[in-house]
């Protein structure tokens, strides 16, 4: 009975010292796992925090476009009024026989010429800055520029 006993011990042992390496692992595993997810709550912190500063971005920017688009379109409204005051000036002056008098045959005709071009762009449906369209047409058209909020009021979890 004590031989087995000590057979016994020395397996019992051993088995001890199997399931204290065991655990061993699997408390390194543990530390990793929270230093793993220590890091990974920190860079939540951080890209969250990213995040946010650009929902600023983005608010300031629309904001900026819709006033940007504002001042375009009243300098656009003045320039048309302006261009219809030239135009209605400039058919006076070539209707008027003391007009056309006044001026020298190069002057009629460069006012021609002037009044030709600018009735064709008074008469334009809308116009735009060429700067702006020829530039930036295919890559941020005015009217393909969305300004719906929806996206705003989605709740993040």
């Amino acid at each position: 009975q004590g031989l087995q006993l000590l057979e016994l011990g020395g397996s019992v042992e051993e088995e001890y010292i199997r399931i204290a390496r065991c655990f061993e692992a699997t408390r390194q595993r543990c530390c990793r796992l929270e230093q793993d997810g220590r890091r990974a709550r920190e860079q939540l912190a951080r890209v969250e925090s990213e995040r946010a500063a650009l929902e600023v971005k983005l608010k300031h920017a629309r904001n900026q476009v819709e006033v940007e688009m504002k001042k375009r379109h009243r300098a656009e409204v003045e320039l048309e009024k302006q261009e219809r005051k030239l135009q209605l000036v400039l058919e006076l002056l070539m209707r008027e026989p003391w007009g056309t008098e006044a001026l020298s045959r190069e002057q009629c005709s460069v006012l021609s010429a002037l009044a030709g071009w600018r009735l064709g762009a008074a008469l334009a449906p809308i116009r735009r800055s060429s700067a702006v369209d020829e530039s930036c047409q295919s890559l941020l058209s005015h009217s393909d520029i969305s300004y719906d909020r929806t996206e705003d009021d989605v709740v993040r979890s």
